[in-house]
């Protein structure tokens, strides 16, 4: 498509996004670690709501490309994205359901059939089912959704759109200002409502407000061997981070049952943490993306590169986000955390949003996206270390603007730089094997995490948090450095 989009068209192409994210900027941050903590023991609370995201992230890592290669193939009259965008949005409006009516399992007779089976108490097994299904739906719609980019937006356009992008991604942050409040007052069901009433909403304005130009045919080739690429690729990934989960734990346990010193057991174990995440995700998107890419990964291997560094950020930035509320609950000790949590996310969000917008646009006029991501990982990295230092809510609000800032500069640049690598004709299909970044980064960052901050908590009440934000950290400066393995395509 040669014609310059309208700034219309970047809004009603990018709209969907927004309600997306109202989801997943209400349910990860606030309403899922609200009901984990209110379902099953404060000590095992972090690693209880890592368990949870990671089945879930696991399911959305397969469905995601699957969804975007199946959109590549469809000849429907709407188009090859905007049938896959209605159905995932009918289905997570079922997952909300299960994800809303959870409490009501608390204590109720299905406990007594269910805990002696699964270990698991009734309302937290139904919680992890909506997650689950939630999911799998959100991400039908969301690996379609990514291919109208690459679509529809000429090359040079497409970090204006991808900044637009941004922006619909982050305006929810100002929402769950409500949503803080409803959920510290128990008012999950009325939280839920409104996701899923912003879910109908924008859903319809993409679908009514977006033209496709229908493809006439499929393209040929077997869709097995692309489909059985995806599952092992999502099983090598979660092997690998779960092996590393492993090494970890034991570590940690080896050294608990030796009576080393805290220092020590934050040193080696906290190490352990930091190449343990890096691990998996340098070994996991290498093998995992050659195996889903196939006999094309050596000509893709920028696009792979890309993929790694979009993981090492996603994985700090979405963990801190993940853990805020019990952060801000555990250390600083802050009345209300759901909704100070909010307070946190929209101070964050006044300095994300226009470095988001004004990052993209900056990259399509002067060049240079490798550069601003980079920065973007090293502003991100000053940003989390003050958090450490900080000890009072005002310095958190400080150092989050800071990782806010770094934060819009790398999703509106980063995302650009990845429809540049993506094969045009595949671009749903090779974006959705991106997802390594997206799912991965709560598989990763959380998975590992999670553990490693009960486990520290335990020896010292709040020292979890600190260990594992030192650790995420340190993931913000190797995505700055790994932008260097990045080599662009010659122009045209």
């Amino acid at each position: 498509m040669n014609r310059a989009l309208r700034w219309r068209e970047h809004l009603t192409l990018n709209t969907y996004w927004l309600g997306l994210n109202v989801a997943s900027g209400s349910i990860t941050p606030l309403i899922l670690p609200y009901l984990v903590a209110l379902f099953v023991p404060a000590e095992v609370k972090n690693t209880s709501l890592a368990t949870i995201r990671v089945i879930g992230l696991a399911v959305a890592m397969l469905v995601q490309p699957m969804a975007g290669m199946l959109s590549d193939r469809s000849t429907h009259r709407w188009g090859r994205r905007r049938p896959y965008i209605l159905a995932g949005t009918l289905l997570s409006l079922v997952s909300l359901v299960v994800v809303g009516a959870s409490p009501l399992f608390v204590g109720s007779s299905l406990e007594t059939i269910v805990r002696p089976i699964v270990s698991l108490g009734a309302a937290y097994l139904v919680l992890l089912v909506g997650i689950v299904l939630l999911q799998a739906s959100t991400n039908i719609g969301q690996g379609a959704l990514q291919g109208l980019i690459p679509d529809l937006v000429p090359e040079a356009q497409r970090g204006r759109s991808s900044g637009v992008k941004s922006v619909m991604e982050l305006l929810p942050i100002f929402l769950v200002l409500v949503m803080g409040p409803l959920v510290d007052t128990g008012r999950v069901d009325i939280a839920v409502g409104i996701v899923m009433a912003s879910f109908v909403v924008t859903m319809l304005i993409t679908v009514v407000g977006v033209r496709e130009v229908p493809i006439e045919a499929s393209p040929g080739g077997s869709i097995g061997e692309p489909l059985a690429r995806l599952v092992a690729l999502t099983a090598i990934f979660v092997a690998v981070t779960r092996v590393a989960v492993w090494l970890v734990g034991a570590a940690a346990r080896l050294l608990a049952d030796s009576g080393a010193d805290t220092a020590v057991q934050v040193g080696v174990i906290g190490l352990a943490g930091l190449l343990g995440m890096a691990g998996s995700i340098f070994l996991g998107v290498y093998l995992g993306a050659w195996v889903g890419i196939g006999r094309q990964a050596p000509q893709q291997r920028p696009f792979i590169w890309w993929v790694i560094n979009r993981l090492l950020f996603l994985a700090a930035v979405g963990s801190i986000q993940g853990f805020a509320q019990y952060y801000l609950a555990d250390v600083l000790h802050v009345p209300n955390a759901a909704g100070m949590t909010t307070l946190l996310l929209a101070v964050v969000a006044v300095f994300l949003l226009p470095s988001a917008l004004g990052g993209g646009v900056l990259a399509d006029r002067v060049g240079g996206r490798k550069r601003f991501v980079a920065y973007a990982g090293l502003i991100a990295a000053a940003g989390t270390l003050l958090l450490l230092l900080a000890r009072s809510f005002p310095m958190v609000l400080v150092s989050g603007s800071i990782i806010g800032l770094g934060t819009g500069t790398f999703y509106a640049t980063n995302w650009a730089l990845g429809t540049d690598l993506a094969p045009r004709s595949e671009a749903g299909r090779y974006l959705g094997i991106s997802n390594l970044a997206g799912a991965g980064a709560g598989i990763v960052g959380a998975g590992i995490g999670g553990p490693m901050a009960d486990f520290f908590n335990g020896v010292r009440p709040g020292l979890g948090y600190l260990v594992v934000f030192a650790i995420y950290a340190f993931l913000f400066l190797l995505s700055a450095a790994t932008i260097t393995r990045i080599r662009l395509p010659a122009a045209g």
